[in-house]
């Protein structure tokens, strides 16, 4: 392991940070979106028992390949068996692919939390106001640019001035707001149905489909296949309870993407008099349908200003965790400094981010396989790419170094590893199999042979 490598400082900071990474925009709202198309409590079954097996198994992997070889995901894998390099290769592009149309997001979400904190309630709540937003040239640029400049200060800071510092801050404060905005909803009248259908699996309502869903929403919420828990691993000391500090972020992980739903699901069900089809937008849920509903509350300019803080937080968390993954790689292959580093990588994620700002308004008529240029860098990073890093790192984890390298990591300096067998057999049969499945199913969906 490289012995100059900067390292997080306590068990907590690695902890925070990797929670951070984890819990990002896909909790806030892809998870209640996914969670209202799918069944509600049926869906949310299914994700649960999904993280503490197929989620636990691959983060446990990639924190103790990063940890054993003190690399990032390119020098991670050659270091371990240089037939595996490709691998490497292949997971750092997934960062160098989302990170750019990310922030784009990112700076809407900045821009909605602009508006409300200006007393811009009833004008976000407008029919039409989103849609001439990110339909704009100069207005979403701006904001994207600020969100991407604010995320480098960060990574520029190091892991320990920077990223430890802002997220030891940050997830603290990220749970206490999703929660109090979760009890405030829950007060509302007309709540208890929603949260009936968001609690209550009913198995009638239990799919493939849903299954797969589940699984394609980890990948996302969990910031798995993409380099970023390898990277995260290298900073992490021997000392660390490396399967203690896994099942803590899933329970950070899980517990924001239950209370982003509990958040949401009731309140749009109250005020759509339970209409799914009102929670089934996509992004459109957050952006549109959501200030209509802080728009007919008391105090709901508070409120929404509230909750835009909270999911910027989410939000740039997650961003400086993929910009730090790109950064690291870069420094790892060209010996460059931080500094110089993070500048690059801002140009590039400024040059990248464009078309996908872009791609709803001026340059909305470039739709790749019939998706806007943003959707399109989502599906081939999120449905395609993840996947295939993930089965690729179970076959090298099950049959070429053996998943007794990973558990012996998991035990260095006489650490306990108690899910030994549960690991073994998820990471060289049942994780494979899913992975095969959802990589068949999402591509088979994106060509309109089959519809999830």
């Amino acid at each position: 392991m490289n012995e100059n490598r900067s390292n997080f400082t306590s068990k907590i900071g690695f902890i925070l940070a990797a929670a951070g990474s984890a819990v990002g925009l896909g909790n806030i709202w892809r998870f209640p979106y996914l969670v209202a198309k799918y069944g509600g409590g049926t869906f949310l079954l299914c994700y649960i028992i999904l993280a503490i097996t197929f989620g636990f198994t691959l983060m446990v992997a990639e924190i103790a390949l990063g940890r054993k070889t003190g690399l990032s995901a390119i020098g991670a894998f050659k270091k371990l068996d240089k037939r595996f390099g490709f691998l490497g290769v292949l997971a750092a592009v997934v960062p160098i692919i989302i990170l750019p149309y990310y922030s784009v997001i990112g700076g809407w979400v900045i821009k909605y939390f602009a508006t409300f904190v200006t007393g811009g309630t009833k004008a976000a709540a407008g029919d039409d106001y989103f849609t001439t937003f990110i339909g704009g040239v100069r207005s979403p640029i701006l904001w994207f640019a600020l969100f991407v400049v604010f995320t480098a200060v960060v990574v520029i800071l190091g892991v320990e001035k920077g990223i430890e510092t802002v997220s030891k801050f940050l997830m603290p404060v990220l749970v206490v707001l999703t929660i109090g905005i979760s009890i405030y909803v829950l007060t509302m009248d007309g709540a208890i149905e929603g949260l009936k259908y968001y609690i209550m699996p009913h198995m009638s309502d239990f799919s493939v489909k849903t299954l797969l869903a589940a699984m394609g929403q980890l990948f996302y919420s969990m910031s798995l296949a993409m380099g970023i828990m390898i990277t995260y691993g290298s900073y992490m000391k021997k000392s660390t309870s490396l399967e203690g500090s896994v099942r803590q972020i899933e329970i950070f992980d899980t517990g924001i993407a239950f209370f982003a739903g509990l958040m949401i699901v009731p309140a749009v069900f109250i005020f759509s008099g339970g209409d799914q089809s009102a929670l089934s937008a996509g992004p459109g849920l957050m952006f549109i349908t959501l200030p209509k509903v802080f728009a007919s509350m008391p105090m709901g300019g508070f409120v929404g200003t509230v909750f835009f803080i909270l999911v910027f937080f989410a939000a740039v968390t997650s961003a400086i965790s993929l910009m730090e993954t790109i950064v690291s790689i870069l420094m790892d292959r060209f010996k460059w400094k931080r500094k110089f580093t993070c500048i690059i990588v801002v140009i590039y994620v400024l040059l990248m981010g464009i078309p996908s700002s872009l791609g709803f308004g001026v340059w909305d008529f470039i739709q790749p396989i019939g998706m806007s240029i943003l959707d399109f860098w989502d599906f081939l990073s999120n449905s395609v790419l993840m996947p295939i890093v993930a089965l690729f790192t179970c076959i090298f984890v099950g049959f070429f170094i053996k998943p007794k390298t990973i558990i012996e990591e998991a035990s260095a300096e006489g650490a306990a590893f108690k899910s030994k067998k549960l690991f073994t057999v998820m990471i060289k049969w049942i994780a494979p199999i899913l992975l095969v499945l959802i990589l068949i199913s999402s591509v088979m969906n994106a060509l309109g042979i089959m519809s999830l």
